[in-house]
């Protein structure tokens, strides 16, 4: 579950926060479960929307939203997030900004649609698909210039 909270947080300590909110809710609701799916599943259920409660706080109190333009989609950013370490990949998604994270890890890690996205963040789908597409372009140029820095530095050394 601390994987499942760490792809949503921005440091390893707002996780952690996340994770003992989403088991205090856990122990608070064990009653809600039923034997119908997984406990598992459920947990993991309530982690997620523990995370989109703390982004629409955050959100609030930032008010940082705009609306942006939907870009097109980079067949090519695919390619290179899929070629990636996890762990590695992980790492530059907690780098982004807190809406872009969120949406990237909404749409490309957990499944959901912009339009379920949209709805559960109070976002346009517009919004929701211009911050993926914003969030795997960032990520890209993360990449690259980890890569670009790592064969600078094997040319130097030789």
């Amino acid at each position: 579950m601390k994987g499942i909270c760490l792809r949503y947080a921005h440091s390893e300590e707002e996780a952690e926060d996340l994770l003992q909110e989403g088991f205090i809710r856990v122990f608070k609701h064990l009653d809600n479960y039923t034997d119908t799916g997984s406990l598992g599943g459920w947990i993991r259920t309530i982690m997620v929307n523990t995370a989109i409660e703390n982004y629409r706080k955050q959100k609030t109190k930032e008010k940082h939203y705009a609306a942006f333009e939907l870009l097109n989609k980079d067949e090519s950013t695919n390619e290179i997030l899929a070629s990636i370490d996890l762990d590695y990949l992980m790492e530059k998604v907690q780098q982004l900004s807190s809406g872009y994270r969120m949406v990237f890890n909404l749409y490309a890690i957990e499944g959901f649609n912009h339009r379920e996205i949209a709805e559960q963040l109070s976002i346009s789908v517009g919004t929701s698909k211009s911050q993926y597409a914003r969030a795997k372009k960032m990520l890209r140029e993360m990449i690259e210039k980890d890569n670009q820095l790592e064969q600078k530095m094997m040319k130097n050394a030789r």
